[in-house]
């Protein structure tokens, strides 16, 4: 007899997390504490529950370009070394409370260097917090493994030295690359010669695309680029054709979506984030029921948590009450991920086969 799909029932399943940015993902009372020791002033509110409700409200505003705005404040308290250890360290805590056993935390590194911190500082301040919060994990029972994205934002230049940054530090934790920001207006392809660079060093990336912009946006991370991931990329619907007469008929994939699915390319989705951006107008009109029943390589993700006010379990709790998945839908998700990840194949199995499926039949054999 199966455990009964609840919101701790889902905490206490192993979980897989590819998409969550570092700045966006702090707890209120932090981002408080943070901006009393150093100095900084932009906060709206010092009272905790009211602060994480701006962030949520501000990120509600269906635009997101105002979504964006919350990271002034988030960015804004972590320009020291000792803010961004503690930042990183409770963002692994956080994850591994919430039963992820592994993540890819992401953060832009230049988002952080407005006191003076170089480049190199950042990551390694960051890379101490995801140390430091791995031990408190392990302490408490818990066991998660944390690799690093480092972001450019696609709207600045400078994308090769950030890709450089990644390949620098990739045996010293950091396992890939992702662009980052406003999507319209800043194409993957102004930076060709990053994606040829990282490319050659068989590193790994992925890019954001197909959230705010469309097919084209798609187009090029794959075609021109070479992406290996999407990040978010909910309008690859935009090239599903469904029947308006029988919804449930037959449904006729383009071109483009025919590719990515055929390449098992994986859709790093974040449904709650998704809604506040105004990628999709309701989690039951989200295109992540459709592409999970098309098999696509569909992963769930969290985007930020701050933000978004959810968990990685929150929001499968959302999706097994919105579609009503049952366990084998969480455990396929999460596989989809962990398959998915940009770290060695044998390490991808071992979790998969030591933590996850071990895992899931303890909650499906009961």
């Amino acid at each position: 007899m199966s455990t009964p799909l609840t919101l701790e029932t889902i905490r206490s399943a192993p979980k897989v997390l590819l998409h969550d940015h570092l700045d966006g993902g702090l707890r209120p009372q932090t981002v408080i504490e943070l901006a009393d020791a150093t100095g900084y002033q932009g906060l709206p509110t010092t009272d905790a529950g009211v602060l994480g409700g701006w962030f949520r409200d501000n990120a509600n505003s269906g635009s997101l370009v105002r979504y964006l705005e919350g990271f002034a404040h988030t960015c804004g308290v972590m320009q020291d070394e000792a803010s961004l250890v503690r930042v990183a360290a409770e963002a692994v805590e956080d994850l591994a409370a919430d039963g992820v056993v592994y993540a890819e935390i992401r953060y832009a590194p230049e988002l952080n260097t407005g006191k003076g911190l170089s480049l190199e500082q950042v990551v390694e301040a960051v890379q101490e917090g995801f140390r430091v919060g791995t031990a408190r994990a392990a302490e408490a029972g818990r066991k998660i493994r944390v690799g690093t994205l480092l972001c450019a934002m696609r709207q600045n230049e400078g994308w090769l030295r950030i890709a450089e940054l990644a390949v620098r530090y990739r045996d010293l934790g950091v396992v890939g690359f992702d662009i980052a920001g406003p999507e319209a207006g800043f194409p993957p392809t102004r930076g060709l010669d990053t994606f040829e660079y990282l490319r050659q060093q068989n590193a790994h990336f992925t890019i954001h695309a197909g959230e705010a912009f469309g097919l084209p946006s798609i187009w090029e991370a794959i075609q021109h680029c070479g992406a290996e991931r999407l990040g978010h990329g909910v309008r690859i619907v935009d090239d599903i054709k469904v029947s308006d007469d029988d919804p449930a008929g037959d449904v006729q994939l383009g071109r483009l979506a025919a590719y990515v699915r055929d390449r098992r390319i994986p859709l790093e989705m974040c449904p709650t984030s998704n809604l506040q951006t105004g990628a999709a107008p309701s989690l039951a009109e989200h295109p992540i029921g459709l592409l999970a029943k098309l098999r696509f390589r569909v992963t769930v993700n969290t985007d930020n948590r701050l933000m978004s006010d959810c968990s990685l379990s929150s929001e499968f709790a959302a999706l097994v009450e919105t579609f009503g998945y049952g366990w084998a839908d969480l455990q396929w998700f999460t596989i989809n991920a962990m398959k998915s990840a940009f770290i060695g194949f044998d390490e991808r199995l071992a979790i998969i086969n030591q933590l996850i499926k071990p895992g899931y039949a303890a909650l499906t054999d009961r």
